[in-house]
């Protein structure tokens, strides 16, 4: 947020040191804009982070086996559902399901994994509803993971937080929006 990025663990020595194995401390499910990537905008290098990006954060089985990866695998201690403002696939999700008119090939794909948080939008109101859905979609993610079968006996033992958070292209802030352990 403030430019006094340090840039870490990206030179060749770090290059060299994970070249064998990883074991990254967080993994990151966001989306797709070119505006929002994880490992620029937290400041890691490589190794850091497992990150999936999806057009606002759609889930599906392979998304899900992705995201289960580190912490079923090496014990990943942490997932961040990270969605943004002015999300531009939240926001053509949302006019595709208010006028009834469904988006070209495989966007429609996006559209209906993205329902339930229009639907949550839609029954909160509010004065930016691709805002509010943008935040729904978040909130809903990160707590099926949080539930989900094979990430909730780690979340309730404390091995693994899922934590839902939204970037402000604006100010460069980031906001926990749900799961953020005390």
């Amino acid at each position: 947020m403030s430019g006094d990025l340090q840039h870490p663990d990206r030179d060749p020595d770090r290059r060299q040191f994970v070249a064998q194995e990883q074991e990254p401390f967080g993994a990151i499910l966001s989306c797709i804009d070119s505006r929002v990537p994880p490992e620029l905008l937290f400041d890691t290098g490589l190794g850091d982070l497992y990150v999936m990006r999806t057009g606002g954060e759609a889930v599906g089985p392979v998304v899900t086996g992705s995201v289960e990866y580190g912490p079923l695998t090496s014990g990943t201690p942490l997932i961040v559902v990270l969605g943004h403002q002015r999300c531009g696939a939240v926001e053509a999700a949302y006019k595709s399901l208010r006028d009834g008119k469904p988006l070209p090939g495989n966007l429609q794909a996006i559209v209906r994994a993205l329902r339930p948080a229009y639907e949550q939008a839609v029954r909160e109101g509010g004065t930016d509803p691709v805002d509010t859905m943008a935040r729904a979609q978040v909130k809903l993610t990160a707590a099926d993971l949080r539930s989900n079968a094979d990430l909730a006996p780690l979340v309730a033992k404390g091995a693994l937080a899922v934590i839902g958070a939204y970037y402000s292209l604006d100010t460069g802030t980031v906001d926990f929006l749900a799961g953020a352990p005390s």
